[in-house]
């Protein structure tokens, strides 16, 4: 799997001189991700397993004609089971329900989840099936979270959709984590990028009415617009909204992310905003599914912490959030960790939201969370012992692979 793939992100030589708050900022990021900001939404924040399946589960059960469901993480738990019954119980009565999964995250998927599906009548389709004839894609994984209800209705983020994400992520043993409900024109984009998915997993195009209804009627005043990456078609996008978002930046940066290895432009855009005397401060979990990850991951410490970058590790249970807010004005969350395999191998996708009140939102959901979080200072991180400088070592051949 290591060698079997891998990605090249073009480098970023030079940013435009760019502010967050000014329309040539909002310009310039549709410019590059090839997606027009829609206004007249209405977006919900959604925050670990305790609002999340519920939102999940209730927008199911209200669809009435379409149910497109792409996701990376399908184990068992009651989660699981109960998304797996909802689906089937619409395709009794007739809705139309496509289910996408990752051949490389559901691995350890049970059967009967796929046979309560099928058995109902929802086509399911595993996203790159590894065999010895697709080897040299395998690595190429669907990290996409979509669920959306009749063209009109969809939900989005971080979470995947297993037992570790039940309740409320302040406990050892679950996941906190953040996905964002929208409704509105920019369901649209969502359906759109579930559609790219399921065509190329299946050769089936969906369209017309029923997953693509028109006029989507306002429901907000909340501007938006959905960013997708793909290593197929050029992975630069998702990469280059991030940089011109923290260039942009002249307050905060408020950074959520479990898997944090930045290359070495995103490390030097974020020293900048330092030296503009922003405040950047970086969440990141104190515990981990993957030890590699993380030491990888605070090997780069010592350059932040010169700079006056502020890190904390987030201790209360596993941290699988992936938001960013800047100058409480705009944000983004979604699938797409910071570090090279999301930039470069998987499908990812992002909502970006420009208006203060979610944004604000964000943040103070950002602070509780500080407060569940230890800061991590530069002396402790240069006394960091053995180990963790062993795994740093460790972690270089495999720097493009996480």
């Amino acid at each position: 799997m290591v060698l079997a793939g891998c990605g090249h992100v073009q480098p970023h030589l030079k940013l435009p001189d760019l502010r967050i708050t000014e329309p040539s900022f909002r310009a310039t990021l549709v410019g590059y991700t090839s997606g027009a900001v829609l206004g007249g939404n209405k977006i919900d924040v959604l925050l670990n397993g305790d609002e999340i399946f519920p939102a999940k589960l209730e927008a199911i059960r209200s669809a009435r004609k379409t149910i497109t469901y792409a996701q990376y993480v399908f184990e068992e738990g009651a989660p699981a089971a109960d998304t797996a019954q909802a689906l089937a119980e619409r395709c009794r009565e007739g809705v139309k329900v496509h289910v996408l999964i990752d051949a490389v995250g559901s691995l350890q998927m049970p059967s009967q989840y796929r046979d309560t599906l099928t058995e109902a009548g929802c086509e399911v389709a595993f996203y790159r099936p590894i065999t010895p004839w697709t080897f040299d894609r395998a690595n190429y994984r669907n990290h996409r979270r979509i669920l959306v209800v009749d063209g009109r209705v969809g939900i989005t983020g971080g979470s995947g959709t297993s037992g570790k994400w039940s309740g409320n992520g302040r406990q050892d043993g679950q996941w906190r984590d953040t996905d964002m409900r929208v409704e509105g024109p920019v369901a649209g984009q969502l359906q759109g990028a579930f559609a790219e998915n399921w065509l190329e997993a299946t050769g089936v195009a969906l369209g017309g009415p029923d997953y693509f209804p028109r006029p989507i009627e306002a429901k907000g005043d909340v501007e938006s617009h959905i960013v997708r990456s793909s290593p197929v078609g050029g992975s630069v996008e998702m990469y280059t909204m991030f940089l011109l978002a923290m260039a942009a930046a002249r307050r905060t940066i408020y950074i959520t992310n479990p898997y944090f290895v930045p290359d070495d432009k995103m490390i030097e855009t974020l020293i900048q905003a330092r030296q503009r005397d922003v405040r950047v401060v970086l969440l990141l979990p104190g515990a981990i599914d993957h030890n590699l990850v993380r030491e990888a991951s605070r090997s780069q410490f010592g350059r932040l912490f010169k700079a006056g970058i502020k890190v904390y590790e987030y201790r209360a249970a596993l941290l699988h959030s992936k938001t960013m807010v800047i100058d409480s004005v705009w944000a983004t969350v979604g699938s797409t960790n910071l570090d090279r395999r999301s930039f470069e191998l998987n499908e990812e996708l992002n909502l970006v939201v420009y208006g203060a009140d979610i944004a604000r939102r964000l943040e103070r959901v950002f602070v509780d969370d500080l407060e569940q979080s230890r800061e991590v200072t530069y002396e402790q991180w240069k006394n960091r012992g053995i180990k963790g400088r062993i795994l740093e070592i460790l972690s270089v051949p495999f720097r493009s692979q996480i």
